[in-house]
């Protein structure tokens, strides 16, 4: 499997909580691969947040399609009238972005979301596919996934194969407490003096580290923690043994929600890419290469962004700190020494 840090970071921040539709999610699979239950929308209507546990809200968008840019579509897919989207969310699901919803079989979450929102814009009924992330590639190159929305990162690696269409920012993110005055800001110099908490093996690790390197070559500290568990994690922020927790970003907005009601709220102190200071990670809608569905995919995705359904859809999921200005086919991705 292809390096994907921003999903896999995401997968390690899964909490307890969880564990109920993640065991939802592994009982529908069948082979590693399933049709994924649905619910239909009013003619025109695209609802988001639906069954999201308290992930969401719940929001009714209107969109329609717009046939010049659905007669961008292969000839074979106009035909078919069908737009089937692949969600790699097996066995676990990777809330906010996909799993297992309230009612224990419907799949939720951002991604499929967006992906039916994007199917309304090109006239076509959305079919969720929801597979193993290795089976959701397999499915790509077989022809039986038309696209992929499941948190891919675009990578010069992947390009080789797939082509992408760019819909949020690839970004990792630093949680406090809402009681915190402190935000990150984009400095890291701002986490002199700081313990921040991280997960071994993840991308965020690796920044952190490289900047407590930095900062110790500017005669700086900064403390980093690992802790055995999630739970862990938070009950030492809880208890201020650490001033923050840096994870993969929609993992921090999921905990957000989580935690808003309870003693004990937190909140975002700020983002960075999940590509480095030098290049704006990106997530992307994937598909098979030079099958002439990136290019009407993208100006689905312009269009849902100028005419505000993008905005919505990033809000409900509490995400609004991804929003990219534009969809690109094909942008710069994560270098191959890096992907």
């Amino acid at each position: 499997m292809p390096t994907h840090f921003s999903r896999r970071s995401l997968i390690r921040g899964l909490t307890a909580a969880t564990a109920v539709v993640s065991l939802a999610a592994s009982m529908s699979a069948c082979g590693g691969d399933s049709d994924a239950a649905t619910t239909t929308d009013a003619a025109g209507t695209v609802t988001v947040g639906r069954l999201s546990n308290g992930a969401a809200k719940t929001a009714e968008l209107k969109v329609t399609e717009v046939k010049s840019i659905s007669k961008e579509l292969p000839a074979s897919v106009r035909r078919s009238g069908r737009l089937t989207i692949g969600v790699g969310a097996l066995p676990d699901g990777f809330p906010p972005l996909a799993y297992v919803g309230s009612d224990q079989k419907t799949l939720t979450g951002a991604e499929p979301d967006f992906g039916r929102l994007v199917a309304a814009v090109l006239g076509l009924e959305p079919e969720l596919k929801n597979s193993t992330w290795e089976n959701m590639f397999v499915g790509i190159d077989s022809g039986k996934v038309d696209v992929a929305f499941a948190n891919i990162t675009d990578t010069e690696e992947r390009k080789k194969k797939y082509d992408f269409a760019s819909y949020r920012k690839d970004d990792v993110g630093f949680e406090v407490l809402k009681s915190s005055k402190w935000n990150f800001g984009g400095d890291y110099r701002n986490l002199a003096g700081r313990t921040v908490a991280v997960d071994n093996g993840t991308n965020q690790e690796k920044i952190l580290l490289e900047w407590q390197t930095k900062l110790k070559q500017e005669g700086k500290q900064l403390t980093v923690k690992h802790f055995a568990s999630k739970n862990s994690t938070y009950l030492a922020l809880n208890g201020g043994k650490i001033d923050a927790y840096f994870a993969a970003n929609p993992g921090v907005a999921y905990h957000v929600t989580q935690t808003a009601k309870s003693p004990t709220p937190t909140r975002s102190a700020g983002t960075f890419s999940g590509a480095g200071a030098s290049l704006q990670g990106l997530i992307a809608a994937t598909t098979k290469k030079d099958s002439g569905l990136a290019e009407p995919i993208a100006d689905a995705v312009n269009h849902l962004i100028e005419n505000g359904q993008y905005a919505k859809w990033l809000s409900a999921w509490n995400l609004s700190n991804e929003a990219v200005t534009t969809s690109e086919v094909n942008p710069p991705g994560l270098p191959l020494d890096n992907s």
